[in-house]
């Protein structure tokens, strides 16, 4: 399926005649404060002077620096200059969030050449950053050799279209980037149509036009001489662009819903047998499919890269008692994850509103795990998944700062501190999540004969053994089982024989 994003972008970017030459421009000649973020890094005050600068971010260039400029053509990646918007909270948030869209963006396949952010009330309206700063922004451009710009926050379509026209290179936000990012990695039928949808969702109040070139004017039958009363407006090619959008998204939706059927018809039928089912959630890259693959041996793919997982996948497990449950990887959330995503692929996160237990991963060792924390309960809530009991994982406790554990600890309720890595902390994350399924609602007490020791398996699988003992004519089990599975067994109840 072709990407409609492509074909309606493809044409509308050219780099100016001034990227030519720019070898002997160095970073110092924009005028640029080199300087930290702020003179106080708690209360976030400024200099006057300073106040409203645009400042780098130090140590964000991946810059390849042992190629040559041959070599370079042929490997050329989209080179990057990053710019944000400090409207709140500490130097050391503002840098966090450009740090982490340095990552998106060198997930995408850029290079990053360098890095600014701006402390503001608010975006400004009309080009995100401000007029002046857009055109300091357009020499760092030049001195760099960059061919894109990536804001850190989703633009609006004028400020999408001021901001090029400032700049003279291509303009991308967060969203378009992480959209980007899930269309590389999306690999199954119905990821590829999620993915495909949040992209048109996005693109469609996004389409535009230039002159007559876009023009269709003439509708009716005039073109054919049809006469009086025979001509209208027609549409304009912007107008049709936008229709045949519409249809798509229509027929997708129609997909999705065809393919969530499915999934549900799956998750009843583990409903039905009594199994209970674990989700694991959490952000991009804290572990989740490591975590997995520690649990339950799967050997599903881990990368350390962001988005590396957009399919879920379902596995079986045990606890430590035998107790059979599901798990299911899914997709890792981020800060300001576009809603767009958040809502196509509302039928693979299903697995998680409907689930008995939620394992929220987190990465211990980031530097602020609290907000992955808030990011993620922020998307739960969105599906309405906030009435699902959660235990806190915390992973990469290898490399996680020890006073950073202990804080956590303190603050959260149920929590639990793994390695996937190593291991550390796995026997007792199993322990936890048997403690907290849920236990089954009916006490059978019933004699099998020898001969049904299929049953009885069942019954260690999919129930609570409290007790056991063989007896002459068979096996005497009193268990905690589902209201299904107590059905088959009445029959070989005491009172019942």
């Amino acid at each position: 399926m072709t990407n409609p994003m492509t074909a309606a972008t493809a044409e509308t970017y050219a780099l100016d005649d001034e990227l030519e030459d720019t070898t002997d421009i160095h970073l110092d000649d924009t005028g640029l404060d080199d300087t930290g973020l702020d003179d106080d890094p708690e209360t976030g005050e400024l200099d006057r002077s300073d106040r409203q600068a645009l400042r780098r971010v130090v140590g964000l260039s991946t810059e390849l620096q042992d190629v040559t400029e041959v070599e370079y053509r042929q490997l050329r990646l989209e080179r990057v200059v990053l710019v944000g918007v400090w409207t709140e909270g500490t130097a050391e948030d503002a840098e966090t969030s450009m740090a982490e869209l340095a990552a998106l963006a060198e997930t995408a396949g850029s290079e990053v050449l360098d890095a600014l952010i701006q402390r503001r009330d608010k975006p400004d309206a009309g080009t995100f950053i401000g007029s002046g700063k857009a055109k300091e922004l357009r020499e760092v451009v030049i001195a760099t050799g960059a061919d894109t710009v990536i804001c850190d926050g989703e633009l609006t379509p004028g400020q999408l279209i001021a901001l090029e026209k400032a700049v003279k290179v291509k303009v991308i936000d967060r969203t378009a980037l992480i959209l980007d990012i899930f269309a590389q990695h999306a690999k199954s039928r119905e990821g590829k149509a999620q993915v495909a949808l949040a992209q048109m969702q996005y693109m469609l109040p996004r389409l535009r036009g230039w002159g007559e070139s876009m023009s269709r004017q003439a509708g009716g039958r005039v073109a054919g001489g049809g006469g009086i009363g025979t001509r209208g407006p027609g549409e304009t090619k912007i107008e049709t662009d936008r229709r045949r959008i519409r249809h798509s998204m229509a027929k997708l939706r129609r997909e999705i819903r065809e393919m969530g059927t499915a999934r549900e018809t799956q998750r009843a039928s583990r409903r039905r047998g009594g199994v209970p089912s674990v989700a694991i959630a959490g952000y991009t890259n804290a572990g989740k499919s490591s975590l997995l693959n520690r649990l339950t041996g799967a050997g599903v793919l881990v990368e350390d890269a962001l988005f590396a997982t957009l399919d879920p996948t379902v596995r079986r497990a045990e606890t430590p008692e035998g107790r059979a449950y599901t798990i299911t990887d899914t997709v890792g959330f981020v800060r300001h994850l576009p809603h767009q995503l958040v809502e196509a692929f509302r039928s693979t996160l299903e697995e998680v509103r409907d689930s008995d237990l939620i394992l929220h991963v987190v990465d211990g060792s980031h530097s602020s795990p609290e907000l992955q924390l808030a990011a993620v309960r922020e998307v739960l809530g969105e599906i309405d998944a906030r009435h699902v009991r959660e235990l806190v994982v915390v992973n990469k406790a290898d490399a996680a700062d020890p006073a950073v554990l202990d804080r956590l600890r303190r603050n959260e309720r149920d929590v639990v501190i793994v390695s996937a890595k190593t291991g550390e902390g796995i026997a007792e994350l199993k322990r936890a999540v048997e403690e907290a399924l849920p236990r089954p609602e009916v006490t059978v007490d019933v004699v099998l004969p020898y001969a049904a020791g299929a049953l009885v398996a069942r019954v260690h699988e999919r129930g609570e053994v409290l007790r056991e003992e063989h007896l002459g004519e068979g096996t005497r089990l009193v268990a905690r089982v589902s209201e299904a599975l107590a059905g088959e067994l009445a029959a070989y109840a005491p009172s019942a024989v």
